[in-house]
């Protein structure tokens, strides 16, 4: 499932081959159940040599952006230790290497914002930062809503808010909302409802025609 195919843009598919990376080994050089970072001594596509370090995540990164049937979406509040600043995003967590990401995510539903979804489709997989990290991140639309017990982490406290799609895309535009899932998944969700990729009557409802 953690698998990520080699597939190049069809504009690069004739183009030639670039010179690569090449690292000559591996040391570790801080381990947590969370993250390694691996140090290497390499040589650049340049031939030059370098002296890297890499933060590998022992997640991958998930998210939900859960859109309710009158064009609204459910957000989650809670401050971010890493930033020491509150953050607005839509339900996110991590699944360990060895967990469907997908089973991952509609936990982090319930946990988060205390819904399940009767419909997903896969909005993005993406790398994450890709000069440090190897960190990657999926994220899915969700639709068909129903309530269920909310079950948040013993280290977070949420608060859960209803807006309209379209005040979530102008707090983006503000600044107010700047997790990198959240606002890629939303910009996702706009070209996917323009697009005729999300059932019509909730397309319309989110975009407000």
């Amino acid at each position: 499932m953690h698998d990520i195919p080699d597939i190049k843009p069809r504009w690069a598919e004739d183009l030639p081959e670039p010179p690569k990376w090449v690292s000559h080994g591996e040391s570790l050089l801080v381990d947590t159940p969370w993250m390694r970072v691996t140090r290497h001594p390499a040589t650049a596509p340049t031939g030059a040599a370098a002296d890297y370090q890499v933060v590998r995540p022992k997640n991958v990164g998930t998210g939900v952006l859960p859109l309710h049937e009158d064009g609204t979406v459910t957000l989650v509040g809670q401050h971010r230790f890493a930033l020491m600043r509150y953050s607005w995003e839509m339900p996110e967590g991590g699944a360990p290497m060895d967990e469907d990401p997908f089973d991952a995510v509609r936990r982090e539903l319930a946990e988060e914002a205390g819904l399940a979804a009767e419909h997903w489709r896969a909005a993005l997989d993406v790398d994450l930062s890709n000069s440090i990290t190897d960190e990657r991140a999926m994220t899915w639309v969700a639709w068909g809503l129903s309530a269920v017990p909310v079950d948040p982490d013993p280290t977070e406290v949420i608060v859960a808010a209803r807006v309209p799609f379209r005040d979530l895309l102008a707090e983006i535009e503000r600044g107010a909302v700047r997790d990198s899932l959240t606002v890629a998944t939303a910009y996702k969700a706009y070209h996917m409802a323009r697009e005729g990729e999300l059932p019509a009557a909730l397309a319309r409802a989110m975009l407000g025609a």
